[in-house]
Formats: C-alpha cells, structure tokens, sequence
C-alpha cells in the first residue's frame, strides 16, 4: 500500500481532526510541513491551486477536504472504525455544523483575541477564508460576548450528549463524532487565554477531552513538499474510471469542470478533467509538468462542480 502523506502546518486546527484520526486508526503516515499562508509551489502543483489544509496524498491521488480525506481512511483502513455503533452517515451530516456554525464561533473565539499580536498577512488571510471578503477582525473582539454565548450553547448540546455515561460520543468507541469535536476544542484550548475557564462548566467534556489526547496521532515521519511531488511523478492514480447516471447534472468522465468551495473566499477554482463520479465525491484528473498526471479528490456537499466548455 502507498504511504499515507498528509500536506499540513502544525497550528491547523482543521488539519488537527486528520491527526487525531490516524491517532484513532494507530496509523503510521509521513508528515509534509507546508506553510501557514500561501505559497505552496509543490503542494499547489498536485491539487490543482487549491489551497485549503490539509491535504490527503496517497500515491498520485490527492484527496482535499477533511469530508474526502476521513471517507478515504476509512476505506483503506476500516479497523478500527470511524463509525462504531452502526453510525455511518450521521456523523457526515454532523460536520456540517461542526465545520460551520460551531467552527465559525470557535474560529472567532480563538483568533480574533490574537490577531493584533499576530503577522497582518495572516490576519487579512484568514479573516477572508473563514469570515469573508467583509470579514473585521476587530469588530469580532467587540462583538466576543455575543460570540461566547452563541459558543457555550452550543457546547452544552456537547455537555448533554456525553452526560449518557458513555465515554466518547457514539458510545464506548471513539469514532468520527469525536474527531468533529476534539478539533474545536484542541483549537479555542490552545489560543483563548480564558478558555480553562470557559471550559471548567464542561467537566464531562473536558474529561473526554483527556481520553481523546491520550490517542495521540499515530506514527508521524517527516517527508519534504520535494519528496512529496516526486511520489506522485513516480506513480499513476489508483482511481478507476467511474460513472453516476443518476448524477443531476450529467457529469461524466472525460468533460472538463471546475470545482470550487462553496464559500466566498477568493479560491480560484480547481479545472481537469472528470475521472470518477459519485453521490458523494468527484475526481478530477490533472496533469502538471511537476507531477506528471494527478486524480484530485474533492467531496460534493460544499464544493460547486461546473462543465467548462
């Protein structure tokens, strides 16, 4: 089996799910740095310029968002699960929050008290990313009490899952539930000075937060954004061919597409050629001078998909 190369920074909290998540599975997986603010030459050669961490590398397949990334773990690796207690498909529909409305919040708890100690390159970047183009950092300090409120409800909902008795979410098992949560805690523990003190109304969700770093992040090695090109120059996509004839908008292999967030963010949008088709992802084939040809891996909830002429 290839070697599983994640593309990230160690700050990510985004990027934190994928590793506690090969903390889960007990998996070994080699460790690509990239940096926090574009550029990313190497990296940006094999996804085709998207440039959100992190990013999944097996081979000459390159799977970009967590949605993807967690759907491809478990298909390579399905032991131990993310998905104990039958839970699969739920917990898909739970990122939706988790990644929207809960990171939004946690996103302005943890960064905007910072953000004037922090590089304003950074700070512009990332108020664009997760804000939007009108995106005020100093308006979010301001406005932090209406945000912590809007934070501890949701956290509560957290607080009353986990009062079951039951050590992780979906039970007796860590699954993908947990990573979900564990991310945004990780993120606001790390960076909100008052965040003990926040967290101390949770004692369930802070005893569970104790179980989940005990997981750690598997088996890491470090691999340079070099050495990660030349793996996908020395190898060819694994991905077959594949059709959906139900899929609403007549995408097939071989048109040409564009994918792109469906977020206001400024990404430019990732162009190839259809590969495979699903419910759930859509590949794209790319071939760059660096890399040689490419299958760029993207899910469809939060990505618009659009046939180029």
């Amino acid at each position: 089996m290839p070697e599983f190369i994640l593309h990230h920074y160690p700050p990510s909290p985004v990027a934190e799910k994928i590793r506690a998540g090969f903390g889960l599975k007990g998996m070994r997986w080699r460790s690509v740095e990239q940096n926090r603010l574009p550029d990313r030459p190497e990296l940006f050669a094999m996804t085709g310029g998207y440039r959100r961490i992190p990013v999944l590398q097996v081979g000459a397949d390159i799977y970009c968002d967590t949605q993807c990334i967690l759907r491809e773990l478990e298909d390579r690796v399905p032991e131990p699960t993310f998905f104990p207690n039958q839970g699969t498909g739920l917990p898909f529909a739970l990122s939706r929050w988790t990644d929207g409305e809960l990171f939004d919040s946690a996103f302005r708890v943890a960064f905007a008290p910072v953000a004037a100690g922090l590089p304003s390159e950074l700070v512009t970047d990332r108020a664009r990313l997760y804000l939007g183009p009108d995106g005020d950092l100093d308006k979010e300090v301001r406005d932090m009490p209406h945000t912590l409120a809007q934070f501890r409800a949701q956290m509560g909902w957290v607080e009353s899952r986990l009062d079951s008795g039951r050590p992780y979410i979906l039970g007796d098992a860590a699954g993908m539930p947990d990573l979900l949560i564990w991310f945004i805690y990780w993120f606001v523990t790390e960076r909100y000075a008052d965040a003990a003190v926040f967290f101390s109304e949770f004692p369930l969700i802070d005893a569970w937060a104790g179980r989940m770093a005990q997981m750690g992040h598997g088996t890491a090695t470090s691999m340079t954004p070099v050495e990660a090109l030349a793996v996908a120059r020395d190898m060819q996509p694994d991905t077959a061919e594949r059709s959906d004839p139900l899929d609403p908008q007549g995408l097939k292999p071989g048109m040409k597409a564009a994918v792109q967030p469906l977020t206001d963010s400024g990404e430019k949008a990732v162009k190839g050629v259809v590969r495979a088709i699903d419910r759930d992802r859509i590949a794209l084939t790319i071939v760059n001078p660096q890399c040689g040809e490419v299958a760029v891996h993207f899910p469809r909830v939060g990505y618009r998909v659009s046939i180029v002429d």
